[in-house]
């Protein structure tokens, strides 16, 4: 799999194209969210990556996470069902259209100049680009889960 660059306007253009292909009947292949859910969830790190949400750090997180960090930028995908930050975690009904175009405004917003300079809470420090290509891995993990 090829990690794209979230930067590059073509890439936002393939990524807003999938979600838009998301229907009220698009099923989970694994996982627990619905679509809807689905989409806030996706909302979440990219409000961390440029500075809206905010994320504790854990002591022992942050030891083992630069270990695992070339994990979130080598080219196999995500594996299915990880683990996820509690604040990440949608388990209340959400409005399929508000959340698709919630997550497609935080997509057409982003950008080098949007990044924050704060460490990943889990990865520790990341240079621009690292924000970009980890965020579009995770949106793709999450569409691929959801048929598109």
């Amino acid at each position: 799999m090829e990690i794209k660059n979230l930067f590059e306007t073509s890439v936002k253009q393939q990524i807003i194209h999938r979600i838009n292909n998301l229907t009220p009947q698009s099923a989970a292949q694994w996982g627990k969210m619905n679509v809807a859910q689905m989409l806030a969830h996706c909302q979440m790190p990219l409000g961390v990556a440029t500075g809206k949400h905010t994320l504790k750090r854990n002591f022992l997180l942050r030891l083992i996470g630069p270990f695992f960090k070339k994990q979130l930028f080598n080219e196999k995908p995500f594996k299915r069902s990880l683990p996820t930050d509690k604040s990440f975690i949608i388990t209340d009904l959400r409005n399929l259209e508000q959340e698709k175009q919630g997550l497609i405004n935080m997509i057409n917003s982003f950008s080098e100049t949007a990044m924050s300079n704060e460490p990943h809470p889990f990865f520790g420090m990341l240079t621009k680009e690292e924000w970009s290509k980890g965020t579009w891995k995770h949106l793709d993990h999450h569409l691929q889960q959801f048929g598109v």
